[in-house]
């Protein structure tokens, strides 16, 4: 395959089998996405899928917490909620997929509370238990004593959540650019 690329930059022929590289993992990754996930468009929604989402299982009321973390042999949700303890364990779903339903409490109030603390506990292939601020967590807060970030379960009350003023400013009809950066 000829890239016009080549044809602008002659330098580029040095590296041309790191660039076919690129190429292939790209379409690779596209074809995996289409086949897993139903495109880039649907991948690129993953908040609607990961992090912590409200749902119902078996008729019980809860929130079902998703993480992607492709390697992991075994994940664990820690936080204030549980006293940090790997009693909380999420089961694969294929394809990077993490799950665990946390069902809401006997008063109808979530598992997880609002503004509660926490991380991922995920033993690696080779056997090490590492902690992680969840990837698609909405707030994180550093404990200004060992610098480290715990994710934090953003899920105000509805009386207690912002409401907007203004309507949103309408589509621009050109695209706008904010920053370019070229090499130097």
């Amino acid at each position: 395959m000829a890239l016009k690329i080549f044809e602008l930059d002659p330098s580029l022929e040095s590296v041309s089998g790191q660039i076919f590289d690129r190429i292939n993992g790209y379409k690779w990754w596209k074809e995996e996405l289409v086949k897993q996930e139903g495109g880039i468009e649907q991948f690129a929604e993953g908040y609607k899928t990961f992090g912590f989402n409200r749902g119902e299982k078996d008729n019980v009321k809860g929130a079902f917490f998703r993480e992607w973390l492709p390697n992991a042999k075994q994940v664990f949700l820690i936080g204030e909620f549980n006293k940090w303890e790997n009693t909380t364990a999420l089961t694969s779903e294929g394809f990077g997929r993490w799950v665990v339903f946390l069902p809401d409490k006997e008063d109808g109030t979530p598992m997880v509370p609002h503004k509660c603390q926490l991380k991922v506990r995920v033993e690696t292939p080779e056997g090490q238990m590492i902690e992680r601020v969840p990837a698609w967590t909405k707030l994180a807060w550093q404990d200004h004593t060992t610098n480290l970030f715990n994710g934090v379960n953003w899920e105000p009350a509805k009386e207690d959540q912002y409401t907007f003023v203004h309507k949103r400013p309408l589509n621009p009809d050109n695209l706008k650019i904010y920053e370019a950066l070229s090499q130097l």
